[in-house]
């Protein structure tokens, strides 16, 4: 199969490339700079395609009899939300949705299927309350901005083409992400918990969160919302613990969560002190296999890795 990645070269984007090329899949990444193809070493070959990041120009063409993953939007762990910057994280969202439509619409030969991120902000802070799949959307920016970005591709439904929802937790990986940016005071000994580390930390090691894609893209049974999570989901606190075990440190050096409301405002709440008790429970009903089901398995390898 052909999978087309719009994000493909971000850190979620790189680690799915590897698990589709290692599989035979040819991927076709979109991108603004020019690349050369990169040679088929895992089996499947990659090569790039010039995009703007808004508009569906030579996307029809493309899509045609693929895979479209749809990655693309503003980081929202990039900055301190000002209200440009929150309308630029909905907006480059809803401009890589309207243009995957596009693309499904101009294809002579559909797409077989659309996977579209998402991520579990989409159930705002809900405590102790188990999050599945079925359940309601929260309030707040996240997850009035989850709702939208799901929203923008929902009409390649109508042109008779499978989509699936990837609701995405913390991704933990070497390359980038939280724990890049965790690991190195952990390993001076400066981590721990942040706020009161009661609030529900849904994690996901990043080759799970790859292999956990490409299982809904190969599984035509697969469509709607799934949760992209560990099932070992644990409290900020746990998570803490089994970092600063993992690197031989103490983690006990709480971070207080009136200095994160006042380092970043809005961004803290919803980002860092919510509590989020998210359950995979789509994606084990259809027989995924995690190969990192618990924290400690996680961080093992990743520590060991990094």
């Amino acid at each position: 199969m052909r999978v087309v990645i719009a994000g493909g070269t971000g850190f979620i984007g790189t680690a799915l490339t590897h698990v589709l090329t290692a599989s035979g899949h040819d991927v076709t990444i979109l991108t603004r700079r020019p690349r050369p193809a990169a040679p088929a070493t895992d089996g499947g070959r990659v090569d790039y395609a010039v995009w703007d990041g808004m508009t569906a120009r030579g996307w029809g063409e493309w899509a045609e009899d693929a895979a479209v993953v749809n990655l693309a939007g503003e980081n929202i762990a990039a900055g301190r939300w000002s209200a440009q910057r929150k309308r630029d994280i909905v907006e480059s969202r809803m401009a890589a949705g309207s243009a995957v439509l596009q693309a499904v619409a101009q294809a002579a030969v559909k797409p077989r299927v659309v996977v579209q991120a998402s991520a579990v902000g989409y159930y705002g802070d809900r405590g102790e309350q188990v999050l599945e799949e079925t359940s309601l959307p929260g309030k707040g920016f996240l997850a009035e901005t989850a709702v939208k970005w799901e929203q923008s591709t929902r009409d390649v439904e109508y042109m008779e083409v499978r989509r699936v929802i990837v609701r995405t937790g913390v991704v933990l990986g070497t390359g980038g992400g939280a724990l890049a940016r965790m690991l190195p005071p952990f390993r001076l000994g400066l981590g721990g918990p942040v706020g009161d580390g009661k609030s529900w930390f849904p994690w996901i090691h990043i080759r799970d969160e790859a292999r956990a894609i490409a299982f809904l893209i190969e599984r035509p049974e697969a469509a709607g919302p799934f949760n992209l999570v560990a099932p070992g989901v644990v409290t900020g606190k746990a998570f803490a613990e089994a970092l600063g075990k993992a690197v031989g440190r103490p983690a006990v050096l709480r971070v207080p969560a009136f200095a994160l409301r006042l380092a970043l405002g809005e961004m803290a709440d919803a980002a860092l002190l919510a509590s989020l008790r998210v359950s995979p429970t789509r994606l084990k009903a259809l027989g995924f296999a995690f190969d990192f089901p618990d924290i400690a398995s996680a961080l093992a390898d990743l520590t060991a890795a990094a």
